[in-house]
Parts: structure tokens; sequence; C-alpha cells
């Protein structure tokens, strides 16, 4: 019985892993495309913003984004905020998410 659950615990590590590997090399490859963001800050507060992905790192990734008087401010969002839906992201010109929910890798 405890070689099934941790055989199954390793399975769901694995998916996860691929999910995340799957999210950064996508964004790897947007780099430089304009991306709607919309962010849960908690509390119900939600922010939304049309930026540039400029960097992809191991654990997260940066944009530039456009503030309301036209100034341009960096964010930083780590991958695993979009594989929990913290934070949702989509092409500027499409009103779908650019990663399905459920992630399927």
């Amino acid at each position: 019985m405890d070689v099934e659950v941790q055989a199954e615990a390793q399975t769901e590590t694995q998916i996860r892993l691929n999910s995340l590997l799957t999210i950064k090399e996508t964004l790897t490859a947007c780099k430089g495309c304009g991306l709607k963001v919309r962010a849960n800050l908690g509390r119900s507060k939600i922010a939304e913003y049309e930026g540039v992905v400029t960097e992809a790192h191991p654990q997260l990734f940066v944009m530039e984004v456009q503030r309301k008087r036209g100034s341009i401010e960096r964010k930083s969002y780590q991958y695993v905020d979009i594989l929990t839906e913290t934070v949702i992201l989509m092409h500027e010109d499409e009103q779908t998410p650019l990663f399905s929910v459920p992630f399927e890798s």
C-alpha cells in the first residue's frame, strides 16, 4: 500500500514539473510579445495590465507593463502563479487565456 501512495505522489510531482517546464518554455518563446495580465492580489483585489515579457529566469519571468499615465513598470511573477491561477496571461488580440486551466501539458 505504501508503494502505491509513493508512486502516485511521484507521478503528481512529475506532472507538476512537466507543467512548469512547459510554462517556462512557452513564456521564453513569448519574449517581446504583447500580453494581458490579470493578477489576483488577494482580498478581492484584481490587477489588470498590458505588457511585454522581457526576461525568463529559472523560477520567474519579468514583464514590463504600461501604467495608466504611460509610465512603464517592471513586474515579476513565478511560473507557479500561472499553475495556481494567481496570474492569468492572455494575448493582446484574444480574450482566451494563454494557458488552459486545469493546466494540460
